[in-house]
């Protein structure tokens, strides 16, 4: 059979991340340190964008203020200038350059430049032509909003702006403000406008120092905050910790582990208390352990010491039942039943001494290929009499081709063959429907079913029907001679086998048990080639 191999590798997540998964699922810690980090940087975000908006805010406002008035302050000069030069002359072009001669160059030294424009009419631009400026400034750093706004005022106004300038063919762009004003020149009586632009380098430069302090506080309160949430709960999770270390050693087996007490505190109070649960878990499990030690070895030393009489009594009731024909009707027949009970008294010491096998951890699988198929029809050929005699029609349901697994033979057969007899003693005697026992498997697993159409199993049951010596009905009658332990044997022999005995029932509709072993020595089982619950019985309605 050709087998195509998944590419599963090829989807896998790298070693690394795998392990960073594997450790932030596992540490408390870690998340913990994490989660206040998240909720820490959020809080400073916050906090830090809201003062770095009231520095903006409050630096800006200053400026503006700073600026308003050093505007007003140029424009009262340019009107003292202009009022001045009233009785020099009526020349409008020569007291428009005079005016840009004295404002400009001031300017240039307090570090503001000068848009002189006009006259000043609705409708009127910059781009229209007739200005003097600062050298290399671009007029476009004039907002159209704030020309606009002299279409219809003449007071004071002012706006933020970004201002372009050139300088030996290097164009440098510069946050800033424009204040607009008017003023009228005598020789024409006409008004013009002009505009002061104040870059806020120094604004800018204060702002970005702010921000790269707060970077740096952030940044150095956040490593704060995570060595301080990183000791504390240290503190919580080291105790934690080793308290589960602790219990992982208890569940080993090592008993006499405990837990460190130190301090009073809480913490140091939980270890106490998990110290005495642990001191009375560890008496409670050597009782235990003691009365089931006694136990098995007073099975075993019973079993065993029941042997040499059982014998005797044996070769007693051979010959007793040998001559039994020589016996009135009344012995013979007690001869009989002596030799009856006989075997099933045999069958119940091999029982318990497989029983005391089992719970002595001594029992021992044999492997081999086992065909399931074969197995199944040599069961049903030897229980072929007892099912005659309680008018049971037995049928095997499998396959043509081999069902293999590897088990123990010997195990297997004595598995089959407790269900195959416990659905003879529990089927419905001459029922229609008989008993049918099923094999199937596929790659991973093969499985026997047996079917039975008899008395069923009521809700609860089937979890219960693996105990020794436990009964559905107490009073009935145990047509095969068992003993009681036929399926408590049976379920240890298949966890031995790393497999499943399971089953299912319901009153008046019978029941089905079914086992189910993995295709190769200590396969993990994922799922079974044959369902649990029969295909013939409908789901009640809800």
């Amino acid at each position: 059979m050709l087998h195509v191999r998944s590419p599963v590798g090829s989807h896998r997540l790298p070693e690394s991340l795998r392990r960073g998964l594997t450790f932030w699922r596992r540490s408390i810690q870690a998340r913990v340190v994490a989660s206040t980090l998240v909720l820490a940087a959020a809080v400073i975000s916050v906090v830090g964008w809201f003062l770095l908006q009231q520095t903006r805010e409050g630096l800006l406002d200053h400026r503006v203020e700073a600026v308003v008035a050093e505007a007003k302050d140029e424009t009262t000069g340019a009107r003292e200038l202009l009022e001045a030069s009233r009785q020099t002359g009526n020349d409008a072009v020569q007291q428009q350059q005079d005016l840009a001669g004295v404002l400009i160059p001031r300017g240039l030294t307090r570090g503001f430049s000068v848009v002189l424009v006009g006259p000043a009419a609705p409708g009127t631009r910059i781009a229209d032509g007739g200005l003097n400026k600062t050298s290399g400034l671009d007029t476009s750093s004039v907002p159209l909003t704030l020309e606009e706004h002299f279409d219809d005022e003449s007071s004071t106004a002012w706006t933020y702006t970004t201002i372009r300038s050139s300088h030996e063919g290097v164009t440098t762009e510069t946050p800033g403000i424009v204040v607009g004003s008017q003023v009228r020149l005598p020789a024409d009586s006409e008004t013009y406008t002009l505009y002061y632009l104040f870059p806020l380098d120094e604004q800018e430069e204060t702002l970005a120092l702010v921000t790269r302090a707060s970077l740096a506080a952030a940044t150095l309160l956040l490593v704060l905050v995570a060595g301080m949430t990183w000791l504390v709960t240290r503190q919580v999770v080291t105790p934690i910790r080793m308290a589960r270390q602790v219990a992982e050693r208890l569940a080993a087996g090592q008993l006499q582990e405990r837990l460190k007490v130190s301090g009073e505190d809480d913490l140091a109070r939980l270890a106490t208390s998990f110290n005495q649960m642990a001191s009375n878990l560890q008496r409670q499990i050597r009782q235990l352990e003691e009365l089931s030690r006694v136990q098995r070895r007073f099975v075993s030393d019973v079993s065993h010491e029941l042997r040499t009489p059982l014998t005797t009594v044996r070769m007693a009731s051979d010959v007793l039942h040998d001559a039994r024909d020589g016996f009135d009707p009344a012995t013979a027949r007690a001869a009989e039943l002596l030799q009856t009970e006989l075997d099933r008294f045999e069958t119940l010491l091999a029982d318990l001494l497989e029983i005391s096998r089992f719970d002595a951890g001594a029992a021992v699988l044999e492997l081999d290929d086992v065909n399931l198929v074969d197995v199944a029809r040599r069961i049903v050929d030897a229980t072929r009499p007892l099912a005659q005699q309680r008018g049971v029609q037995v049928v095997v349901d499998a396959p043509d081709q081999p069902c293999l697994a590897q088990a123990d033979v010997r195990r297997v057969e004595r598995i089959v063959r407790n269900l195959v007899t416990n659905a003879i003693d529990h089927a419905a005697a001459d029922g229609p429907d008989g008993i049918v026992v099923r094999v199937a498997g596929d790659d991973h697993a093969a499985a026997v079913a047996v079917r039975d159409y008899g008395v069923g199993l009521a809700p609860g049951e089937a979890s219960m029907v693996f105990n020794r010596f436990w009964r559905a009905d107490p009073a009935r009658a145990r047509t095969s001679g068992g003993t009681g332990l036929g399926l408590s044997i049976a379920l240890e022999d298949t966890h031995l086998h790393g497999g499943w005995l399971q089953a299912w029932g319901r009153p008046g509709e019978g029941a089905q048990f079914r086992l189910t072993l993995p295709r190769r020595a200590g396969g993990v089982l994922r799922h079974s080639p044959l369902p649990l619950v029969p295909t013939d019985v409908s789901e009640p309605v809800s």
